[in-house]
């Protein structure tokens, strides 16, 4: 299972123009801090509507990489990583984002429930995992296939086995997530690369203290940081 092409019939119009503005802020066309083209502009550079174009700059608020200012219009807030757009299939950046959202619910519950249910095999799962994450971080090492094996663990602790058949049925999906974030983040800096595994520290800690709403909100927090972190500039 893939993430739709973007000349699937299933793919909306504004995904594409989404995708096209990344591309141009990725490539400095539109320089951080410099306005973007009107919206009647844009929707005469692309060949859409003036809802479509709308519906994709609301995405690119959202996402983080453009701002509103009253009165002036929209402006490049902060230009991504270009070799993002490598690492996802054509086309289907909007829904790379909108798999981040779906995980930060469907996760967060998953480590709640962990939190409550975890048995003694469980612990031993989840903290090989995390100690084989931990390597690879010292070693330099990618640690794509690493940390999705540790958010299945915590999936097979929740005791739940539709939180493990969901898992199963997006592996596609999770896959990709997990292959751009931790991409991206061995051209950050050591602090920040550092600052992820504390997140799965924290996650871990509360979720063996079985602080139920801190395993929650802890892992939401994490999905959604990394869901940020795909359009963060990396120097």
């Amino acid at each position: 299972m893939n993430f739709p092409a973007a000349n699937d019939s299933g793919t909306r119009f504004g995904d594409i123009i989404y995708e096209r503005i990344v591309a141009m802020i990725a490539d400095g066309k539109f320089p951080v801090n410099e306005r973007l083209p009107a919206e009647a502009k844009l929707a005469e550079i692309f060949g859409a509507s003036r809802p479509v174009v709308r519906d994709a700059l609301e995405r690119l608020r959202a996402d983080g990489l453009i701002v509103s200012r009253k009165g002036s219009g929209s402006y490049v807030r902060q230009k991504p990583d270009s070799s993002i757009l490598q690492m996802v299939p054509v086309g289907s950046l909007a829904d790379v984002q909108r798999f981040f959202e779906f995980r930060a619910g469907l996760e967060a519950e998953a480590a709640e429930l962990a939190a409550r249910n975890w048995q003694p095999a469980d612990q031993d799962r989840i903290m090989t995992a995390l100690q084989t994450l931990e390597q690879c971080l010292r070693e330099g090492r990618l640690g794509a296939e690493e940390d999705r094996e540790l958010h299945d663990a915590i999936a097979v602790a929740t005791g739940n086995q539709f939180h493990i058949t969901t898992r199963d049925l997006f592996s596609p999906h999770f896959a990709i997530g997990h292959s751009v974030t931790r991409s991206l983040s061995l051209k950050r800096t050591p602090e920040q690369i550092r600052s992820v595994q504390d997140e799965h520290a924290v996650i871990v800690q509360a979720i063996f203290a079985r602080q139920e709403i801190e395993a929650h909100d802890a892992m939401k927090r994490h999905i959604l940081n990394a869901r940020a972190r795909m359009f963060q500039g990396v120097g």
